[in-house]
C-alpha cells in the first residue's frame, strides 16, 4: 500500500532529477527537459501549486500522444529593431517562454524594449516564470498567454475566453523581485482540479456549473467566472481579451475559443497556443539608479501602511518569496493525489522514485 501521508516532502534537487529522467524518457530534448523542469519547480518553490509540478502528468500524455514535439526546431524571427516572432515548432510551452525571453531581453538591452509574439506553441505553465526571468536579470518583463475556453464573459452564459494570465515582475535592488502573477478569471482552471483532486470546496463567486449558476464544488464546475465575480466581471472579461489581443492576433494563431481543449480527448493534434512577452530596461527610461530608487521607496511605504486586524499589508510576489523560503527550507509538498501520480509514473518510466524528506 503507498503512503499518501499529508506531509509528504520532497527536496527541490530530488525533483528536478525525477522531472529531467522522466521528461526525456518521454522523448523530450535536454533543452525542453531543462526549461519544463525550472519552471515547474519555480511554481512550486512559491506556492503555485496549481501549475506547479501536478502539471507534469499532463506534459508526459501530450508527449506520448503526439500533440507535443519534444525535439523542436524553434525559430526566432525578427521583425523590427525591438519586435519578432517565435515559431515554437509545436514544442513544450515552457521551452518557448524562455527562448522568447532571452530574444526580448536581447532587444532590450540594444534599444531599451523587446516584445516578442510566440506561435505555435502549448501550455507553458505560470505566466510569472517567464516574467520573473527578466527581473532576475535586471528588466521589467510581462508576460500574457491564451487558452482554450473556461470563463464566462461577464452575464454570458456559455464560457469564451481562456484564463488568459497576466504576469508582471520588476527588478528591486537587493531583494527579491516585485511579482504580479493572475489569471483574469477569478481563479485559474487547474485550481478546480486541484481542488476536486483533495475534496476542497471552492471560495464563492469564482465558478459555475454548466447553468452559469455559481457553484463552489468542484465536481459540478463547468465554467469559471471572470475576475470580478457575477457583479463586477467585466474587469476580468474585458482583462482576459486584451490578453487575447496580444497573444492570438499578434501571433497569428486562432482565438482560444477555437483552441483544442488541453485536457483531451485528442493528444495527437497540436494545439496552437500563442503568447506575447514584454521586456523593458529601466536605465532607458530614466537616469541610472532612478528606478531602483522609486522603487525601493514605493515598497518601503507600501509595507508601512496600517494593516487590518489579524492582517498584514504586502506587496506583490512578498508571499510567494516566504513560501519559497519556507520550502526550499523544509521541502516541497506533494498532496495524496501527486503522491499517487508519482509513484504510477516512477513505475511506468522505470526512473528512481522521489524520496521523502524526513
Amino acid at each position: 500500500m503507498r503512503d499518501t501521508s499529508s506531509n509528504f516532502r520532497v527536496a527541490r534537487e530530488d525533483l528536478a532529477r525525477f522531472m529531467q529522467a522522466v521528461l526525456k524518457a518521454a522523448g523530450a530534448d535536454q533543452a525542453s527537459a531543462n526549461a519544463v523542469t525550472h519552471a515547474l519547480i519555480t511554481a512550486s518553490r512559491m506556492g503555485t501549486d496549481s501549475h506547479g509540478l501536478r502539471l507534469l502528468p499532463h506534459y508526459l500524455q501530450a508527449l506520448k500522444g503526439g500533440r507535443i514535439n519534444g525535439a523542436p526546431d524553434m525559430q526566432f524571427h525578427q521583425r523590427l529593431a525591438a519586435t519578432g516572432f517565435l515559431d515554437a515548432d509545436d514544442g513544450l510551452g515552457h521551452l518557448a517562454g524562455y527562448t522568447a525571453m532571452e530574444h526580448a531581453m536581447a532587444m532590450a538591452e540594444t534599444v531599451g524594449m523587446g516584445a516578442v509574439a510566440v506561435g505555435n506553441s502549448s501550455h507553458f505553465g505560470a505566466a510569472g516564470c517567464y516574467a520573473l526571468a527578466a527581473a532576475e536579470r535586471g528588466y521589467l518583463g510581462m508576460a500574457f498567454c491564451n487558452s482554450d475556453p473556461f470563463v464566462l464573459l461577464h452575464e454570458g452564459a456559455k464560457p469564451f475566453h481562456g484564463t488568459n494570465p497576466i504576469a508582471f515582475a520588476a527588478p528591486v535592488a537587493g531583494e527579491s523581485p516585485y511579482l504580479l502573477d493572475m489569471a483574469t478569471s477569478s481563479v485559474p482552471w487547474n485550481r478546480v482540479q486541484q481542488y476536486g483532486a483533495i475534496g476542497r470546496e471552492l471560495p464563492d463567486q469564482v465558478a459555475a456549473d454548466a447553468t452559469g449558476q455559481v457553484s463552489r464544488v468542484p465536481g459540478e464546475v463547468a465554467a469559471l467566472l471572470p475576475l470580478g465575480g457575477s457583479g463586477f466581471g467585466f474587469k476580468g472579461a474585458g482583462l482576459g481579451g486584451m490578453v487575447e489581443v496580444l497573444s492570438s492576433m499578434l501571433s497569428g494563431m486562432q482565438h482560444g475559443f477555437k483552441l483544442l481543449p488541453m485536457g483531451g480527448p485528442d493528444m495527437a493534434t497540436p494545439r496552437g497556443v500563442g503568447h506575447f512577452f514584454l521586456v523593458m530596461k529601466p536605465d532607458a527610461f530614466a537616469d541610472a539608479g532612478t528606478f531602483a530608487q522609486g522603487m525601493a521607496e514605493y515598497l518601503a511605504d507600501l509595507r508601512a501602511q496600517p494593516a487590518a486586524p489579524n492582517a498584514q499589508v504586502m506587496a506583490p510576489g512578498d508571499r510567494e518569496w516566504r513560501c519559497q523560503a519556507q520550502r526550499d527550507a523544509e521541502g516541497i509538498p506533494l498532496d495524496s493525489a501527486n503522491q499517487v501520480a508519482y509513484a504510477e509514473i516512477a513505475e511506468q518510466y522505470q526512473i528512481a522514485p522521489l524520496s521523502r524528506l524526513v
